[in-house]
């Protein structure tokens, strides 16, 4: 298996399409061969950012969310790009239960979901540019720490 490997995704930001975008990235992922709980802690992750894309950065306008994931050696790295109306304070973004939408009954636990289902989050933003969410996750952890222990 070669060492690196990449995709790109753009795709209409519709509802409809957050399935979409979390199925083609567990497809991705499995040349890692990750476990059940790996794939549903990025599928959660990636349906949290694109939620956060079509609710918050386009408010429900059709436009382009881009996915980029990159394999480099057994972390998995993935983009998932707007250019929305961005973010203005990224760090109260960021806090569990806060939310700019109340309205629709959003819960403000995105951000806290996918720092809790990823290894590492990071979020770009600019306003009246877009936010880029930068999350990565090292596949195959799990099964080196039982391997470990069951020696």
């Amino acid at each position: 298996m070669r060492d690196t490997n990449e995709m790109e995704l753009k795709f209409d930001s519709c509802a409809e399409n957050e399935g979409f975008a979390r199925v083609a990235v567990a497809a991705f992922m499995t040349q890692l061969n990750p476990t059940v709980e790996e794939v549903s802690d990025v599928k959660t992750a990636v349906s949290e950012a694109v939620t956060n894309a079509i609710i918050h950065g386009y408010e429900n306008e059709i436009r382009k969310i881009i996915i980029r994931c990159r394999i480099v050696g057994k972390e998995l790295q993935i983009e998932v790009e707007d250019q929305g109306k961005g973010i203005a304070d990224v760090a109260q973004a960021m806090e569990p239960m806060f939310t700019t939408r109340p309205e629709l009954d959003r819960s403000g636990m995105g951000f806290a979901f996918m720092e809790a289902f990823m290894d590492d989050l990071r979020v770009d933003s600019e306003p009246g540019v877009g936010t880029v969410v930068k999350m990565s996750k090292r596949i195959g952890k799990g099964r080196e720490l039982w391997t470990t222990q069951s020696l």
